[in-house]
């Protein structure tokens, strides 16, 4: 029988995002644009798809986002100390290039989304390198968004590139970083090729 889905008590959650945005405004001089396109809350799930430049891109974007959620994340970052535990209590699940763990992931996915969750998924899979050039992205934020047609949000993170990229060990400070939230968008087709190209489209599109 699968696991429980995990939630932080909403007040924690509230609390933790709060702090995350101050600490941020504080750190990198973070803005906000497009803060209407968020989906009101409700009980209905939806997809959160982002391009990925830092370890922190999920906190930024889920600061602002009142909804319960879940965070599909690197396999491995689950075997570091402390941070392990800490992002698995926030709400994160495991995903690996490992067919297997696809699957599982899948399913985990489809529930969050069953259960009314905002799920955040990076589809390049990795960080960006210090270019910030979009890393080929892959198929399955969009085919969990076709097996649910559920609405897909599309964010673009800007300048995480000059903050913490592939390739660095620290992150800088004292810099800018924008999160661009555009309108949200429903899966037209069930051909997954096409509505990741036209994902990557709104990605690319807004300020970036």
């Amino acid at each position: 029988m699968p696991a429980e889905l995990q939630y932080p008590p909403p007040i924690v959650a509230r609390s933790l995002k709060r702090i995350a945005r101050t600490i941020s405004k504080v750190l990198w001089r973070i803005e906000y644009v497009g803060l209407e396109n968020i989906p009101p809350t409700s009980d209905s799930g939806y997809v959160v798809a982002s391009n990925h430049q830092t370890y922190i891109d999920p906190v930024w974007i889920a600061s602002p986002i009142s909804q319960k959620t879940q965070f599909m994340a690197f396999d491995g970052a689950f075997g570091w100390f402390f941070i392990g535990r800490l992002i698995r209590y926030l709400g994160a699940f495991p995903v690996s290039q490992n067919a297997k763990s696809f699957a599982a992931a899948f399913r985990t996915a489809l529930r969050a989304l069953d259960d009314g969750a905002v799920l955040v998924i990076f589809p390049e899979g990795a960080r960006q390198i210090e270019s910030g050039d979009l890393l080929e992205m892959k198929e399955g934020a969009m085919r969990i968004a076709i097996a649910r047609r559920s609405p897909v949000l599309p964010v673009t993170i800007v300048g995480g590139n000059r903050i913490w990229p592939q390739g660095w060990t620290m992150p800088r400070v004292f810099r800018s970083i924008q999160i661009v939230y555009h309108e949200p968008f429903v899966p037209e087709t069930d051909d997954a090729e096409i509505e990741t190209n036209r994902l990557r489209e709104r990605i690319l599109g807004g300020n970036y």
